[in-house]
């Protein structure tokens, strides 16, 4: 006896009940049931809803009922039978799939399809993924590129390099679509030393939020990519090197310090926006070869590079390199005064700490430190020099200054800690209240939030949010539509500019930039 029989006559708690027992048990005598409930609905929501339920449950365990259904004339039992064809793995329905998928016309049931073949994933289905890899709706198209990556298609390589390169065309770079972001994650996926020397080599995309995936991607691959990358500063241009230093520093490997410093020392590194990215790179990673490189660094005189060497060895103290700042400190010369800037405005508060017990060292800092408009630095170091006490910790103590923020309010959006640093001390020398952020998504929740701002200072190249998002996303916020932003950015190209000026970039600062630039930049955007 069918335990539907007289269904439609039951009470409603009467008709849950039996469906909910179904769905337990999966009993195949409830089918023909279920089918004909599901053709000719009772016409209550809820029960139809769990009828839905139940012939799914009593489908997985009934293959051949599946496949069958495949082939039904019905389309709600068509569709039902095709999802759970890939819900439930079912190999013996990827021959029919292939089937329909090349014979089918309508788009949404092409896509049903093949996202069934997809979560199947049986290489009898390569055919028709290759078959619809260039087919003109690009959900259909990244539907196949996914698939063939996830099932390691080596036919497939150079289609999804062609995709990328395609999509830097010049009617094309302006927006990353989606078939861009498959076809990197397809090459990642299966990563040979061919497709990621390609995803290195374009690691320098037209298109921002491209490049953030390529740098994600290569990210997830892990060490592999390390010998690519570095190969980067042999054969790569200015900005190539840049993002490949971002990326080794993010892998952490001492592998990718070690061929960082093998650059420095061929002199791959001598454009300053590469040497500060090694730099930053070398301090995320913290080999003993990377600090020594670090170490010498504090010989630089560009103040932000040098902001990038004490921000790397300030994760990473040792003796040796604070008997080297010591005594450089203690020269009380010109060097002297940058790196105790750089200590403060980087708020190094470990190098401090160390670095006061020599007095002449101590002293110079604590100048700096009282030169410091930026309220949050100075109380940092005040909660510092109270822990060491004493009465010369004390005198110090009396010589700081007392700051309030200030009333005007400015974001700041760099996945660069020194470069956050730096924004910092440029805005509060200015009266500004700065607001930090090391990615976009970080900066928009302040705006999120209700914070209101009158200027915005943005990285192009960041993580999880790029700055050309962060700006499309303010520009579309009620009340952010005029709002002065500035955008930071190493990129030599001007189509990079262009492309941020369309977006809603207000003014430009190219790295490397001296502080007094930004700010004057700043003030002429909000007079």
């Amino acid at each position: 006896m069918s335990p539907l029989e007289n269904f439609r006559e039951k009470e409603f708690l009467d008709q849950i009940t039996i469906l909910n027992e179904i769905s337990g048990s999966k009993d195949s005598e409830a089918l023909p049931g279920l089918v004909d409930l599901l053709k000719t609905p009772v016409g209550d929501t809820s029960i139809d809803y769990m009828v839905v339920n139940a012939l799914n449950a009593v489908l997985s365990s009934n293959e051949d009922k599946v496949i069958e259904g495949l082939r039904d004339p019905h389309e709600g039992f068509n569709i039902l039978c095709i999802r759970v064809a890939g819900e439930y793995g079912l190999k013996n329905a990827v021959q029919p799939l292939v089937d329909l998928a090349l014979a089918e016309e309508d788009l949404d049931r092409l896509m049903e399809i093949l996202t069934s073949l997809a979560r199947i994933g049986d290489e009898n289905a390569l055919p028709v993924f290759r078959r619809f890899l260039d087919h003109q709706d690009p959900f259909i198209q990244s539907s196949c590129i996914e698939a063939l990556g996830k099932l390691g298609d080596p036919e497939s390589i150079a289609e999804f390099k062609k995709i990328i390169t395609d999509s830097e065309a010049d009617d094309r770079f302006e927006v990353c679509d989606i078939t861009t972001w498959k076809a990197v994650d397809a090459l990642a996926r299966n990563a040979t030393e061919d497709t990621i020397a390609f995803l290195v080599n374009t690691l320098h995309h037209k298109n921002p939020t491209v490049r953030r995936i390529i740098t994600d991607a290569l990210i997830n691959v892990g060490s592999f990519c390390i010998p690519m990358l570095l190969d980067a500063f042999e054969t790569g241009d200015t900005d190539t090197k840049i993002l490949a230093a971002n990326v080794l520093g993010f892998l952490r490997d001492r592998a990718g310090a070690d061929g960082l410093v093998a650059a420095f020392d061929k002199g791959q590194a001598d454009d300053l926006n590469v040497r500060y990215a090694v730099y930053e790179a070398l301090g995320r990673i913290g080999t003993m070869k990377g600090l020594i490189c670090l170490v010498d660094g504090l010989s630089e005189t560009d103040e932000l590079i040098l902001m990038a060497v004490v921000g790397g060895l300030e994760q990473h103290v040792n003796p040796g390199m604070i008997t080297a700042l010591t005594n450089l400190i203690s020269m009380a010369d010109e060097q002297a005064f940058r790196l105790a800037k750089a200590i403060i405005a980087s708020k190094a508060t470990t190098i401090f700490d160390h670095l006061y017990e020599n007095q002449g060292a101590g002293d110079i800092l604590v100048d700096a430190l009282a030169e410091s408009h930026d309220p949050e630095i100075v109380e940092e170091f005040r909660d510092a020099l109270a822990a060491i006490g004493g009465i010369r910790a004390e005198q110090d103590l009396d010589r700081l200054p007392s700051l309030t923020l200030g009333t005007r309010k400015a974001l700041a959006a760099d996945d660069s800690r020194s470069m956050c640093a730096m924004h910092r001390a440029i805005l509060t020398d200015l009266g500004f209240e700065p607001f930090v952020a090391s990615n976009g998504e970080e900066a928009y929740e302040f705006i999120e939030q209700g914070e209101e701002f009158e200027v915005v200072i943005t990285d192009m190249n960041m993580p999880i949010m790029d700055g050309m998002e962060l700006v499309g996303k303010i520009r579309s916020t009620p009340g952010m539509e005029e709002v002065p932003i500035i955008m930071v950015t190493t990129e030599s190209e001007a189509s990079q500019q262009g492309l941020a000026s369309k977006t809603g970039v207000t003014a430009f600062i190219t790295k490397p930039f001296k502080p007094d630039d930004l700010k004057a930049k700043i003030l002429e955007i909000t007079a």
